[in-house]
């Protein structure tokens, strides 16, 4: 798909411009997404708990690994799209408290749960299919936790409106997906500060890309 620059907008919506773009404004947030990155990572570390390989796993073990995994679907996973949509707040320079990582708890809560399992079924399924049926699914759903935050949508709609958005950008969410695995290369090569860095670039990239196609498409206005 071939983008026009619309001079009223403030993003492009391609791999290298939501980079771009991201790299400049995180740094005027980073101290509180730098927070909000630490904070979800210790939140998100209790999932852990529930994993163990088959031939250690021991029958004591079964309530710590159902806790694991309800927490991952009412807890963990709800607060991933909290998360995105405090980074989306930055992007577009609106104003968040770092309290906003858990607004999902009184916003729109249900749906985030529904669509994150469901959204994780849909690409789980897709990848047993020979992978690239999971990297399209992927790729297609990416704006699932924006569009439930950010507009308030139920899990179909979510669901229907991110395949509409993600048409024609598929590719250029692809190309980010391996950015992305390049900057937490170069973050790891950096040691301890430079995981950090490439852990915030990230997720305000895949927000600067969404509010790009918002804007480049006129959806919502």
């Amino acid at each position: 798909m071939e983008i026009i620059e619309n001079p009223n907008n403030r993003f492009r919506p391609t791999a290298g411009d939501a980079f771009g773009d991201s790299w400049t404004i995180m740094w005027k947030h980073f101290p509180t997404l730098l927070v909000v990155s630490i904070l979800y990572m210790v939140i998100t570390g209790v999932t852990g708990f529930g994993q163990w390989q088959a031939d250690t796993f021991r029958w004591f073990m079964a309530p710590m690994a159902l806790f694991a995994f309800l927490y991952g679907i009412f807890i963990a996973g709800p607060i991933s799209y909290s998360v995105n949509w405090l980074y989306l707040k930055a992007i577009r320079g609106d104003e968040y408290e770092i309290r906003d990582m858990f607004a999902v708890f009184n916003k729109n809560y249900w749906n985030a749960v529904g669509a994150n399992v469901v959204v994780s079924i849909i690409i789980g399924i897709g990848i047993l299919f020979f992978i690239i049926p999971g990297i399209v699914l992927a790729c297609r759903l990416a704006f699932v936790s924006y569009l439930v935050m950010d507009r308030d949508m139920e899990l179909s709609q979510a669901i229907e409106m991110s395949w509409k958005m993600t048409r024609g950008y598929g590719v250029h969410i692809f190309l980010m997906g391996i950015l992305a695995t390049l900057v937490v290369l170069l973050g790891f090569i950096a040691f301890f500060v430079g995981i950090f860095i490439a852990v915030v670039w990230i997720q305000a990239a895949f927000a600067t890309m969404y509010q790009a196609v918002v804007e480049e498409e006129g959806y919502f206005q």
